[in-house]
């Protein structure tokens, strides 16, 4: 007796859905564009907001920018929200290592006292920086369409509450514990004068209408400078005053912020090229904020690391500017 296996190969009739298929082609998508387009609602809406009657929901209006298609817009690094939290989980582990290797070995209690002084009041209180960031971006996820835009921000948004927390973490180090270093940190937020330019650029941003214009100044221009200046410039004067071990706290700073830039570039490439107009606005934002992010660093940055650093900082956001097709008003060409 013999037995005849016969097999039959079926055809796959549809490979992706159908709002992938009429983007890309009927072939298999990624799990980035399965997760990222096409997901807010554009038509069928019940009703409008209460908090901006004028608009609908998913208001293409909500900024002076105009694109045909805002999904043109994603992201290099390919984050959808699996991916997202894989990477940090693999970072926040990283750092983890660091904060209990530091905690354990009183790293930071060890410092001298005027040295504990310099980071708890040039470094810890822009945790509250961070927060007023957390809370920009996740206004600008709110206001923005398209899921490859809306997704670039809100992990912004948690990513500067992350950072924010990893402050916090340090004033406790430099407290031993206790929440005094923290309170005092917030003290020199509210009332020291090398903070108040900052405060009040942190403030003004709250109540920015235009959400890309908001991207603008918070993530491009505040970010452009204030990251590279405290993170880098500050981080290598301490290590010249003997207080190197701080590095390893903030190492997810610096990772995080040369990761960030790219999505940023990215992001303004494409809108930069969709027309004239784009370019025209988004260079009248730059023009109104970048020295109004110059300014609001100056005094922190003339007691944390000399006016040199931050002048050096600003012609490299210049030079990135420049990359983007953008003039910087700050420094000549």
């Amino acid at each position: 007796m013999s037995v005849e296996i016969k097999t039959n190969t079926v055809e796959t009739l549809r490979h992706t859905y159908g709002n992938l298929q009429r983007r890309f082609g009927d072939k298999p998508a990624s799990r980035y564009q399965e997760a990222s387009y096409d997901i807010e609602a554009t038509t069928n809406f019940h009703y409008r907001p209460l908090w901006d009657p004028q608009r609908q929901l998913n208001d293409p209006s909500r900024t002076a920018i105009r694109m045909v298609d805002w999904h043109a817009v994603t992201d290099p690094r390919q984050y959808f929200y699996g991916a997202y939290v894989q990477t940090r989980a693999r970072m926040q582990e990283a750092t983890e290592h660091a904060y209990s290797f530091c905690e354990k070995r009183g790293l930071l209690s060890r410092l001298p006292e005027a040295l504990q002084q310099k980071i708890l009041r040039c470094l810890v209180p822009l945790r509250h920086a961070e927060m007023g960031a957390n809370m920009n971006n996740s206004g600008i996820a709110g206001d923005c369409i398209a899921g490859t835009m809306t997704q670039l921000h809100i992990y912004q948004a948690m990513d500067r509450l992350g950072i924010g927390q990893y402050l916090s973490r340090i004033g406790l180090l430099l407290g031993e514990g206790s929440g005094s270093a923290l309170d005092q940190a917030k003290a020199y937020w509210m009332d020291d004068p090398i903070w108040q330019g900052l405060r009040r650029y942190v403030e003004d941003s709250l109540v920015i209408k235009d959400w890309f214009e908001l991207a603008l100044a918070q993530n491009l221009l505040l970010d452009g400078m204030s990251y590279p200046l405290m993170y880098q410039r500050f981080d290598q004067q301490l290590g010249e005053e003997g207080a190197a071990d701080l590095s390893m706290l903030t190492e997810f700073m610096r990772d995080w912020y040369a990761e960030s830039t790219r999505w940023v570039d990215a992001m303004l490439k494409v809108v930069l090229a969709e027309s004239a107009e784009n370019r025209e606005q988004i260079q009248a934002w730059v023009d109104t904020w970048e020295p109004r992010a110059y300014a609001a660093l100056q005094p922190l940055a003339e007691a944390a690391t000399g006016q040199a650093a931050l002048d050096e900082v600003r012609a490299a956001l210049a030079a990135r500017l420049h990359k983007l097709g953008l003039r910087s008003p700050g420094v000549a060409a």
